[in-house]
């Protein structure tokens, strides 16, 4: 069994503690975020770190009953990097002092080097011009370091903003060098990681062999049945489990009748002919949209594909005899929880959009390949077992499909629209080189009728609006700046080639206000 050389995050409840992983996992470095009421000294014993980082977070050292990190990660002998609230829990437990009442930082801010710096250990390569661009956010500050410290780089409100003590591997910096804003960071946060000893042994060829270990290992000659949506996650997951078990894997693939424009028949090719995996194709469209029609109710949509989605999963599922685990593509931050530094983090992980409560309902195990990878992650591993791009890099679609890009009532007729329109915008996309700058586009069929005039006669048919957003994650998202060109462009094939649209919107409206999706 290989064992990953491993670093510890441990997390005090920053909003970006999350990209520290990131950083560390692009350097090839294998590394988990635990909260800090969750680390304790039996922790550090078995998870054996090799290094350990002090996450940011919201709270004052200076406050009664504030975080603060368990002591033994100061005595096990690893290297140890502070981040911000990190630094200045270091300082405050190893001797130093915090104070709070002075200036504060918030964004941008610029480091000079100390006198006497050497420019070496995790700070080599830095003050190139002089001066290092960082991105602050504190209000309190380290006003006095703690024995065995030197200060590397000031602030004009950090005196300490960059400090180390050598001797011990113990480095710290008040600013945050996991964000985009700071340019440098990454250098900081991959010195620390080869300073420490790490190879760079995280890779997706040998977390493939791994994963495909520990499946057969937990799965043994028991059946398992995985519930594939057509998405990245589930089909990345399903490929996986079957590389290790082969025809022990049957996918259940409900095929709701809101999937976009010949996207079932894809789906079900690659599974049955590129990868041959037992694959159970459940056409329920009739059912779904017999259920849907008429509904106007977002919220109302969302529970009957939900609850209708269940009900056929299982009733197929139960024609598999034997089957005792049930496969989820769940991912890395739908297991990690946001830490409240004064109640902790929150007990309940949330459910898989699919299949969430079948698990317990069926009786069934679950088999989650993927729960210890970023997003970006899966995609790599996609790539290792030889998934085609055009599925590996596809945008987001939700678990109620096309119902949410219908405001209003669902109709088959509209949805057929809507599919030939969507099929062309992101046509349009692709033809333009801009998919993959694009975190997620589609077409949404407005429940209103406007006239229209094409060649000598009136039209009276349905607008539609135009989507395309950019973001890192989905929590926050803009609109794409598309040219007025392409807009102009892409509303004429539509209008064209498209029967029963006779107008096109674009919509620009950021998240927040609005929504990614329209319902």
């Amino acid at each position: 069994m290989t064992q990953h050389q491993r670093l510890l995050i441990i997390d005090f409840g920053s909003q970006v503690t999350q990209l520290i992983a990131r950083r560390l996992r692009e350097l090839n470095v294998y590394c988990e975020i635990h909260p800090f009421n969750a680390v304790d000294d039996a922790f550090l014993k078995d998870f054996a770190p090799q290094a350990v980082i002090l996450s940011g977070g919201p709270a004052s050292v200076t406050q009664a009953g504030s975080p603060r990190c368990p002591q033994a990660v100061f005595d096990i002998g690893v290297p140890v990097f502070g981040i911000c609230y990190g630094q200045q829990v270091m300082m405050e437990q190893l001797g130093g002092r915090v104070e709070s009442g002075h200036h504060a930082e918030y964004g941008r801010a610029f480091i000079a080097p100390a006198e006497g710096h050497k420019g070496d250990g995790i700070f080599a390569g830095l003050f190139g011009t002089g001066r290092e661009e960082v991105w602050m956010s504190h209000g309190d500050r380290v006003t006095q370091l703690a024995p065995g410290f030197q200060v590397i780089g000031t602030s004009p409100n950090a005196p300490y903003a960059m400090i180390a003590d050598e001797a011990r591997g113990f480095y710290a910096v008040q600013f945050h060098p996991e964000v985009h804003h700071t340019p440098n960071g990454r250098t900081m946060l991959e010195n620390f990681v080869r300073m420490a000893g790490f190879t760079g042994d995280w890779t997706m060829a040998s977390y493939r062999q791994e994963a495909i270990r520990k499946i057969r290992e937990q799965v043994g000659d028991r059946k398992v049945i995985c519930g594939l949506s057509g998405g990245v996650d589930s089909s990345v997951a399903a490929v996986l489990i079957h590389e290790a078990i082969g025809d022990q894997l049957t996918c259940v693939f409900v095929d709701h009748g809101l999937l976009r424009l010949n996207e079932a028949e894809e789906v079900v090719t690659m599974f049955r002919d590129n990868y041959n995996i037992p694959l159970i194709h459940a056409d329920e469209a009739d059912l779904f949209i017999g259920a849907l029609e008429g509904v106007s109710d977002p919220e109302v949509k969302r529970k009957t594909i939900g609850k209708l989605f269940i009900d056929v999963f299982q009733r197929y599922a139960n024609e598999i005899e034997g089957a005792e685990f049930l496969a989820q593509g769940t991912l890395y931050p739908d297991v990690i929880e946001s830490v409240s530094f004064s109640g902790g983090p929150s007990v309940t992980i949330k459910s898989h959009h699919n299949v969430g409560g079948l698990p317990e309902k069926m009786g069934l195990k679950l088999v989650e390949p993927l729960r210890e990878l970023f997003k970006d992650e899966v995609r790599a591993l996609g790539r290792e077992l030889g998934l085609p791009e055009t599925f590996i890099g596809r945008h987001p679609f939700p678990g109620p499909g096309l119902a949410i890009r219908c405001p209003g009532e669902i109709t088959r007729d509209k949805l057929d629209i809507l599919r030939k329109a969507d099929a062309v915008f992101i046509d349009q996309i692709r033809r333009h080189g801009l998919y993959d700058e694009i975190w997620q586009a589609f077409v949404a069929i407005l429940p209103v009728r406007t006239v229209g005039v094409m060649g000598d006669g009136r039209t009276y048919d349905y607008a539609c609006a135009l989507r395309a957003v950019t973001s890192v994650d989905g929590m926050t998202a803009d609109y794409y700046p598309f040219s007025h060109t392409f807009l102009g462009e892409t509303a004429t094939r539509i209008i064209n080639e498209v029967k029963g649209i006779n107008r096109v919107t674009y919509d620009i409206t950021s998240k927040p206000p609005g929504t990614i999706e329209w319902e």
